[in-house]
């Protein structure tokens, strides 16, 4: 029910020095809760955290205010906080086979809210290299390929 930010907000925000700080205590804290451990606050680097075991269960029960998180975190300038979390997702779930119930929501929501462009098109390539079976793996969230009318939709990575 929280209102969107506006552009005064979000100005006001990226100007407070004590905001910003407090941002990222509390990112951090949050990851901690999913455990996940925010390495480096300067590049926004993760990796599992100690608690991982019993924490992962978190992410796998309630995703609903992470794309939020990734959102709000590109608008209020930690921009380079979002493609490390997303790359950690994406390893966690192509890779190391863990937080199956967030597999979709990776792909259809938190790869494209990845505000630099540049970023997002490694996370892609990452994503195809480990994706299995590698000719299924489709490059836009599930709401376009859709609208591309075939149901499977979209093209596959190596045409896109």
């Amino acid at each position: 029910m929280a209102s969107e930010l506006t552009k005064k907000e979000i100005l006001a925000f990226q100007e407070s020095e004590e905001a910003k700080k407090r941002l990222v205590e509390s990112y951090a804290l949050m990851l901690w809760f999913y455990g996940i451990q925010l390495v480096n606050k300067d590049t926004g680097e993760v990796k599992r955290a100690d608690n991982r075991k019993e924490r992962f269960a978190n992410l796998e029960r309630t995703m609903h205010n992470n794309l939020r998180i990734l959102k709000s975190l590109g608008e209020l300038g930690f921009e380079h906080y979002q493609s490390p979390l997303v790359r950690f997702f994406l390893e966690e779930t192509l890779v190391k086979k863990n937080l199956s119930s967030i597999k979709r929501s990776v792909f259809d929501y938190f790869l494209f809210a990845v505000r630099d462009k540049q970023k997002r098109k490694e996370l892609l390539r990452y994503a195809f290299q480990h994706f299995e079976p590698n000719d299924k793996f489709v490059w836009c969230p599930r709401k376009k390929q859709l609208k591309k009318g075939n149901g499977e939709g979209g093209l596959p990575m190596s045409q896109g």
